[in-house]
């Protein structure tokens, strides 16, 4: 009975997505009427497939994969305010973005020229905090200790972009300023490609350890006990949140509370906490969310857009003080 509850509820899930998708994808700073979706008209392909396409389907993928992020650090931490960027992933992103940005003068003028340049920068940062956390990972056993050490690498990530910011020209400073704001409308076809391998390969580490993540929720010693390898295990969450965070933030920027708020969501909805449920669950409550967020920065007229962060912020911080208040015994002790 309960597998036929689930069935119907990714069903249900699937069509809403395919809804909200296809009115992404109408609505915007100029109106499309529905069937411009299969016309062969010019300027309605141009639209389309060029710029309104993309950008949905970015938001299906961003979502998705910081949403499942979070799922796996709130596991591994046990933690219901874990989230995506726990490890500083985002900061070292943020610190190579800003490196490229800010300090453009100091690197090769091929890189600096190229399209590619701002997220092989972003990768780059992204890269560097996570072999860092994954060194130190090595030597120490308790996730908390883990978690701490994150926060105080992207502190220090943190530290230098304030720094370089300081020493930056106002040109400059405004383009890191409005890629820290998060954007959708940036991945064309080519860099959906790249970041869609990147993801998959995420997704399916996390698709293939959903029975260690099980064995955690229950805590690292009953895990133990159960054969579960937990050292490995914490290796492999560690690398799927730099595959699907960190390429996120590459290609999108930071995108603010989806992938801390949609687990519980997820697990709310489907009313269990089983990997195997709570996995896909997960991506398609993100993908939701954040498409119903990018529609929501059309909102304005005359062609004028909010910026991602700042409604995927009003959507998922009411979730956060909710999840806080329910749990306040929990997370107190």
């Amino acid at each position: 009975m309960k597998s036929i509850k689930n069935g119907l509820l990714f069903g249900g899930l699937i069509v809403l997505m395919g809804v909200v998708l296809v009115c992404d994808i109408i609505f915007g700073s100029v109106r499309l009427p529905l069937e411009a979706l299969w016309s062969d008209d010019t300027l309605y392909r141009e639209i389309i497939y060029n710029f309104r396409l993309p950008k949905a389907l970015t938001a299906v993928i961003t979502g998705a994969a910081i949403s499942v992020a979070g799922l796996i650090m709130q596991t591994l931490f046990r933690n219901p305010l874990a989230g995506p960027y726990v490890l500083g992933v985002s900061s070292g992103a943020s610190l190579g973005v800003a490196v490229y940005l800010l300090a453009g003068g100091l690197l090769p003028v091929a890189l600096t020229q190229s399209g590619w340049g701002l997220v092989i920068a972003a990768i780059t940062g992204a890269v560097l905090v996570l072999l860092l956390v994954l060194a130190v990972s090595l030597h120490v056993r308790q996730a908390v200790s883990l978690l701490i050490i994150g926060i105080m690498f992207g502190q220090i990530a943190g530290s230098l972009v304030t720094i370089l910011q300081n020493s930056s020209n106002p040109d400059s400073l405004k383009l890191f300023v409005v890629w820290t704001f998060g954007s959708l409308s940036a991945v064309g076809w080519n860099y959906m490609q790249v970041m869609l391998l990147l993801i998959t390969v995420g997704l399916t580490i996390v698709f293939a350890i959903q029975k260690s993540l099980n064995g955690l929720l229950l805590g690292e010693n009953y895990a133990q006990g159960l054969g579960i390898n937990i050292t490995r295990t914490r290796f492999l969450i560690i690398v799927a949140v730099a595959l699907l965070a960190g390429t996120t933030t590459a290609f999108t920027g930071p995108i603010a509370f989806i992938g801390m708020a949609v687990p519980h969501l997820a697990r709310g909805l489907f009313r269990t906490s089983d990997h195997s449920i709570t996995i896909p669950g997960t991506m398609l409550c993100g993908a939701i969310l954040l498409l119903l967020c990018d529609l929501a920065t059309q909102l304005p007229a005359d062609g004028y857009t909010l910026p991602i962060n700042a409604i995927s912020a009003l959507v998922g911080a009411p979730i956060i003080i909710w999840i806080i208040l329910k749990n306040k015994r929990t997370i107190e002790n």
